[in-house]
């Protein structure tokens, strides 16, 4: 196997692949090769709304003088992080009132009942939006232009779920705005699991010991106007877990009740809806130094409780980083904005008149069983780069799931990229 490149990297850092697909998935990638790039975003390239890794300086590197792409790269992240409901969720507990600051688009500014203003800086959002607004914020603190195709969020292969559930009655649930999400997809019958939950009296039987408002509850309120009133005594044809729920115990007596009784709470039909997962990652790194439980665990939750009070097993589907059809959808994405790319740009380049190939594709991640595992399965022409920014802080590559490469930043890893497709 030879990596060229100009200045030597440490063996140490690169991983040996195996004898019988060193020649196929590592070969020397000439000069003229197409390539392009994913890169996880939590512990890669944000610490919640920080940069980190110098991120903002090495994705310039994917843009020409004009500011036009010139390698196709984009995020594939499970979008696990959101502070920005966490600021709201302490306004509300606080009786504070947010406002964004419209003379400084950077903060938002927190109201204790009129009196002292508390200011943050404004906060981005993870999981739980749509793509287009998901970019806009990306743009806005990495200081380039992303483009809503660049942004694959966990909950992005909902949409290839819209043939089969567009006009049926569907359930979503989690942080930030879940039922926004699904019905820009093209779902037109679909309710937050907020609302839903308000539909029936004494379903939470704790609710009156919550001293919190959710944005979506707020929302509903204040504009039950807007609300388009659904049956509720229609069955729920399933059931989508957008982002990382908030109200953990409510969501797993909710989604419970509707997933032991055919899709209307209170009623006796065993049949299971279908149940499905944005993502599957039972932790992530965020802004605290340590990781944080995501919606893997979440999952882990509902299926421990459901499975103690049904005769049969939770039955469910999680997409998201390391399903392999993430990975497939990623590379088509890449292909239609290779397309987009300067003509003479490098990484445009295969010769081919038709559709464009990758000769590799690269993976930049921060945990070993998402983000590398997850391009090991997917396989040629993956290649995985493991930073010790986030999930992933040890010396020595992964045991279980061992990256091609190891580097201790975003800005190495496309340090060595570039010089490896002799695109500096």
């Amino acid at each position: 196997m030879r990596f060229r490149f100009k200045q030597p990297l440490p063996l140490s850092l690169l991983r040996q692949p195996q004898a019988a697909s060193a020649s196929a998935k590592f070969r020397s990638v000439s000069q003229h090769s197409s390539f392009g790039v994913a890169f996880d975003i939590d512990g890669v390239i944000l610490h919640g709304a920080n940069p980190i890794g110098n991120s903002p300086r090495a994705l310039r590197k994917f843009y020409n003088d004009s500011g036009s792409l010139k390698i196709p790269f984009l995020f594939l992240t499970n979008g696990r992080y959101s502070e920005s409901s966490y600021v709201s969720s302490c306004a509300s507990i606080w009786n504070l009132t947010a406002y964004l600051c419209v003379e400084k688009q950077d903060s938002l500014l927190l109201y204790p009942s009129g009196r002292k203003q508390v200011k943050y800086h404004r906060l981005i959002v993870g999981g739980g939006i749509p793509e287009s607004r998901r970019a806009l914020e990306l743009s806005d603190i990495l200081g380039v232009k992303i483009l809503p195709s660049q942004v694959v969020q966990g909950h992005s292969p909902f949409s290839t779920l819209l043939k089969r559930y567009e006009n049926e009655f569907i359930v979503a649930t989690g942080k930030g705005e879940p039922a926004v999400v699904m019905s820009e997809y093209g779902f037109k019958r679909v309710v937050s699991l907020d609302e839903y939950a308000s539909h029936f009296s004494n379903i939470d039987p704790v609710a009156q010991y919550k001293r919190w408002t959710t944005i979506q509850e707020s929302n509903c309120s204040k504009n039950s106007d807007k609300i388009i009133h659904h049956d509720y005594s229609k069955n729920v044809k399933a059931v989508f877990v957008v982002s990382d729920p908030v109200d953990w115990g409510r969501d797993i007596q909710v989604l419970c009740d509707i997933l032991t009784s055919g899709g209307i709470p209170g009623k006796k039909d065993w049949h299971q809806p279908p149940l499905y997962f944005a993502a599957d990652d039972l932790q992530y790194q965020a802004a605290f130094p340590s990781e944080r439980l995501g919606m893997g665990a979440f999952r882990i939750a509902l299926e421990s409780v459901f499975n103690r009070i049904h005769d049969k097993p939770l039955e469910f589907t999680c997409f998201g980083k390391p399903n392999p059809f993430v990975f497939r959808n990623a590379e088509t994405i890449l292909a239609h904005l290779l397309q987009t790319c300067s003509p003479g740009d490098v990484g445009t380049g295969n010769g081919d008149s038709g559709s464009p190939s990758f000769r590799t594709l690269y993976m930049i991640g921060d945990n070993p069983l998402v983000d590398i595992k997850g391009a090991q399965q997917a396989g040629y022409p993956w290649f995985s780069i493991l930073t010790r920014t986030g999930v992933f802080r040890q010396r020595e590559n992964h045991t279980k799931y061992p990256a091609d490469l190891v580097v201790d930043t975003v800005e190495d890893a496309v340090a060595f990229i570039l010089n490896r497709e002799d695109a500096l």
